[in-house]
């Protein structure tokens, strides 16, 4: 080879080694670049090593990140490199780390508790702007500590009485067995302690809620798209979840009150393998009903309450806990002394709760768990009723026993695609009541048949991001339900409602099936970083229902499952709602609008006394009905001042819808139901002085509560007897409230074992006399003439609350 093509030869090479290398280091540094590693952070606190749920991530190099899931985890794919990533969580002081990722990192973190406690609101999202991002409509949240500072009837903090101060949520008025969302019935919410529904969650004639504030971790309303996971009431789920005993340490805190006195107990057992939780709380009020009012000097009352979790960790990957609680009430009336033909001298009642949930969390990876619980929930009220001149007592009781199974799957595919499916089974058994004389012969034994019933569900939800400001959550639950003998079904004529025959239908004999498909569908499109708007629909089932013609905890209320002649309830709620942040999202707006259209609402037919009914569909009809509202709600949550301000426009309507003239209600006209306030406004405001000292006011005012005025008097052996034709025709006054809340706490060491702090209460502060019901009394001839004129019967206000009530409660904490 000549030297000219030896150069040329030469050249090529080393231009093709060239061109070689340098496509070998662009492989090289593109495969470098699009290297991806894994990084795992584990979240807890360090005091409890609690995992810390909803913990916010921040990354500077990516200017990603996001928060841990409910095992305090957040993971992210990242590229190859060096990264300070911040953990952000209320309360707890700011921690930064520095990571250098060139391979799978798991980084466990422990934040470290202010030691001066931050400012709070009492709503607050799980994220700073939760409102914002969330597909979730009509979602709240309370924490412990933010139900504590909401002043209370006689000082203690109470779930039911802090929800009735947010937008929406009302309760039936001052002694009253429940909550009404937004416009619906006291039996269309389903009330979660841990997965177990709870079916009478009040003590003291409605004043108190039975959750200890001690054991409760958090507290979730949902009111629009109801998550799938939860079935079988049409208005709300109210989920209380009591908190895992994550300690490695005894700790002892309680409190001593002039209502009532409680403890609280967290320990290990094992040394970080079994942890218990123990809280209790009694009251003894007899002494304090008189100063409340006068027509209450005969009045009795006692209440107990325990709550028991243990949390026991067999694996890293494995949680099994189990939670038991026990509610105890027994009050005596003289309010009301006869029910149907029962002369009795008095009232007493005595309810009982008794439920347990197993449950059984297993992480597959940081991902994905599977989680499975079992529950069983007892509910026994029991009425006794002592004879006039007698010392025999008449007894009547009845019972409702739930049990259910369910196991669900979740995954996280990555931060902006989640989703979750299960399966649940519950069983229903019910014994309406059995009424037994004792000594008596003035009454005859009654025990009516008890109800077996199934229902099975299958459901699932994914929630994703299909672009960066649109977020969408899409559930669906298919629910299949039975009832199965031994039952007697009724033959009824559908005009006239007479009993044409009975049906007996055997031991495990399908009676009545049902099929239910529940879409839940909720959409946020965020404009900008202060603003979104947000959509929502949902359709649910409810086979198990109350019946009752009263919201007071009376024996005349009657649990019934869907059967033949009663149809299970079914609701289309439909949401609409604009949110808006200022001040770096230290104040919130929010402007929420909701319709919701339901069938088969069970009330009662014009005269009906189900009390013993043996066929309860003889006295009972199922309508239309309709609810909506605007609801209007600003937050300021930071600063020595912060709080909120609610004011709700709604209506709650019903219409019955029968051939039979006897058997309308208004004559099948809308008329407003027991919940309906049309105008209802709440506002709570927290004073922030020190550390020492906190002070806190509640205002609250709403549309009087429709009750029913007489159309007519008639004579009946010189007797003047009202007639009612039409129902809820009229209202009650309005009504208003000012509560007032301070508490003091002391002490120069923070971290000494014992710790203590003073609360004290004042409830209806300006002695606001709220009416509670009307009730007819006939006249005596002349006697309050300038008031009722010339009119028969004498109308008369009750108001059970006529003064201030004090309160002083010493809380104490001992570790």
């Amino acid at each position: 080879m000549d030297k000219l093509n030896q150069d040329k030869y030469s050249f090529s090479r080393k231009a093709i080694n060239l061109i070689l290398g340098l496509v070998f280091a662009v492989l090289c540094s593109y495969t470098m670049e699009a290297q991806e590693y894994l990084l795992v952070l584990e979240v807890k606190d360090e005091l409890t090593q609690q995992p810390l749920e909803s913990a916010e991530i921040i990354i500077d190099q990516c200017s990603c990140g996001g928060i841990t899931n409910n095992n305090g985890i957040f993971s992210i794919n990242l590229p190859q490199n060096s990264y300070s990533v911040h953990i952000n969580y209320i309360g707890f002081k700011t921690e930064t780390v520095s990571v250098n990722l060139n391979s799978r990192k798991n980084i466990k973190i422990e934040l470290i508790e202010e030691q001066e406690q931050l400012s709070e609101v009492v709503v607050r999202a799980k994220r700073i702007n939760d409102n914002l991002e969330l597909p979730q409509m009509g979602a709240l949240q309370l924490q412990t500590q933010e139900l504590k500072k909401i002043p209370s009837g006689l000082g203690e903090a109470d779930v039911l009485r802090s929800m009735t101060l947010l937008a929406g949520v009302n309760n039936a008025g001052e002694v009253s067995n429940g909550l009404s969302v937004r416009g619906g019935a006291l039996d269309q919410n389903l009330l979660l302690l841990d997965n177990a529904p709870v079916f009478n969650p009040t003590h003291l004639f409605g004043l108190f809620s039975v959750f200890t504030p001690d054991v409760i971790s958090s507290v979730d309303l949902y009111r629009a798209n109801i998550p799938a996971r939860f079935g079988g009431r049409i208005t709300s789920v109210l989920d209380i979840k009591v908190k895992n005993p994550y300690v490695d340490k005894f700790k002892l805190s309680g409190g001593l009150g002039i209502v009532s006195s409680r403890l609280n107990i967290e320990t290990p057992i094992i040394k970080d393998k079994l942890m218990m939780t123990f809280g209790g709380r009694a009251g003894l009020t007899d002494f304090l009903l008189p100063l409340v009012s006068e027509r209450l000097k005969d009045t009795k009352a006692k209440f107990y309450d325990s709550t028991l979790k243990l949390l026991y960790l067999p694996t890293e990957d494995d949680q099994i806990t189990f939670t038991g609680f026990y509610s105890k009430d027994f009050y005596q009336l003289d309010l009301i002394t006869q029910i149907q033909n029962i002369n009795a001298k008095n009232n007493q009642y005595d309810f009982k709760t008794l439920n347990g949930t197993l449950n059984w969390r297993h992480s597959f990876n940081d991902q994905s768990n599977l989680r499975t619980f079992l529950v069983m929930s007892d509910y026994s009220p029991k009425t006794i009723f002592p004879e006039v001149d007698n010392p025999n007592e008449i007894v009547f009781e009845s019972k409702i026993n739930y049990l259910s199974f369910a196991s669900e799957f979740s995954k996280e595919i990555k931060t902006n695609l989640d989703y979750y499916v299960g399966v649940q089974a519950n069983k229903y058994q019910i014994k309406p009541g059995e009424l037994r004389p004792g000594n008596g012969n003035s009454v005859v034994a009654v025990s009516l048949d008890e109800e077996n019933s199934y229902e099975f569900a299958g459901y699932g939800n994914v929630n994703f991001k299909p672009v960066t400001n649109v977020a969408i959550s899409a559930g669906l639950r298919f629910s299949h339900y039975v009832l199965v003998g031994p039952y007697k079904q009724a033959q009824l004529d559908q005009t006239t409602g007479l009993l044409l025959g009975v049906t007996d239908f055997e031991k495990g004999a399908g009676v009545k099936t049902y099929n239910g498909l529940e879409p839940r569908l909720g959409a946020n499109i965020k404009f900008n970083e202060t603003t979104s708007i947000k959509a929502s629909y949902a359709r649910l089932n409810q086979y198990l229902q109350n019946v009752y013609n009263s919201t007071t905890p009376l024996p005349t209320s009657r649990w019934k499952t869907s059967d033949s002649n009663i149809k299970p309830q079914i609701s289309d709620t439909y949401g609409l709602g604009i949110y808006k942040n200022f001040a770096d999202n230290t104040v919130e707006l929010g402007l929420e609008g909701y319709y919701r259209d339901s069938k088969n609402n069970l009330t009662f037919k014009p005269g009906a006394d189900f009390f013993l009914e043996e066929f309860l569909e003889r006295d009972v009809i199922q309508g239309q009905g309709k609810a909506y509202g605007v609801e209007f709600s600003i937050k300021k949550s930071s600063g020595k001042v912060n709080g909120w301000l609610n004011y709700t426009w709604s209506r709650s309507l019903l219409r019955s819808d029968n051939e039979n003239l006897g058997d309308r209600i208004n004559n099948n006209n809308w008329y407003a139901s027991d919940f309906d306030r049309p105008h209802v406004v709440n506002s709570t405001i927290n004073f922030e002085g020190d550390k020492y000292n906190t002070w806190s006011f509640n205002f609250t005012g709403q549309t009087g509560r429709p009750y029913t005025v007489a159309n007519s008097v008639f004579k009946l052996e010189n007797i003047d007897v009202p007639i009612f034709i039409e129902r809820n025709n009229a209202r009650l006054r309005p009504y208003h409230r000012l509560d007032f809340s301070w508490n003091i706490k002391y002490g120069e060491k923070v971290n000494k074992r014992w710790v203590g702090d003073w609360t004290f209460t004042v409830y209806n502060v300006y002695s606001r006399r709220n009416p509670f019901n009307i009730y007819y009394s006939q006249r005596q001839q002349g006697v309050d003439a300038d008031v009722f004129l010339g009119s028969p019967l004498g109308s008369y206000e009750l108001s059970i609350l006529n003064s201030p009530l004090f309160a002083l409660t010493y809380n104490f904490v001992f570790q």
